[in-house]
């Protein structure tokens, strides 16, 4: 079976490496510590602190591996992958909404760094999915739960 691949660009697959950095030196260390201390406190049949240590640990190892199979499988998209003639992953991309007018820039990147409150969309989203492929001047119709909206790609670029 194979796994598969994540899409990063080189801030993306920084801030992953800082995370997972900051999991294995800080946060194990971290909860280690907590777990010795509830163990301290004797009986850990009832101890509600060294079952939230636990569970924290739990937490903390499964990101860990998450994230190491993430990096394993990453590729990375750098300015030199992107074609500004047509919409795709590591592309800015201005839209117009053709219902109210409104003009947004989204900047399309992997699933694993999509961050819509920072304009950053995933290519696996509705309006990614609609936009990849596509170039400047095209209409694309983007199926939301509302129903469909229409955006005009006004421009493309890095």
């Amino acid at each position: 079976m194979s796994e598969k691949e994540v899409i990063l660009t080189p801030e993306g697959l920084s801030k992953l490496e800082q995370e997972l950095e900051d999991l294995k030196t800080v946060k194990r260390k971290e909860v280690a510590a907590r777990i010795k201390e509830a163990i301290s406190f004797g009986d850990i049949s009832e101890n509600s602190e060294y079952e939230e240590a636990k569970n924290e640990q739990a937490f903390i190892e499964g990101r860990i591996l998450t994230l190491e199979k993430m990096l394993r499988n990453a590729r990375i998209i750098t300015n030199e992958d992107v074609d500004t003639g047509v919409v795709s992953v590591g592309s800015r991309v201005k839209l117009k909404d053709l219902e109210f007018g409104d003009v947004v820039d989204y900047t399309i990147v992997g699933s694993a760094e999509s961050d819509p409150m920072n304009n950053k969309i995933s290519n696996e989203s509705p309006v990614g999915q609609a936009l990849l492929g596509k170039a400047k001047g095209a209409v694309v119709d983007v199926n939301v739960p509302a129903g469909v909206i229409q955006y005009e790609i006004l421009d493309i670029n890095l």
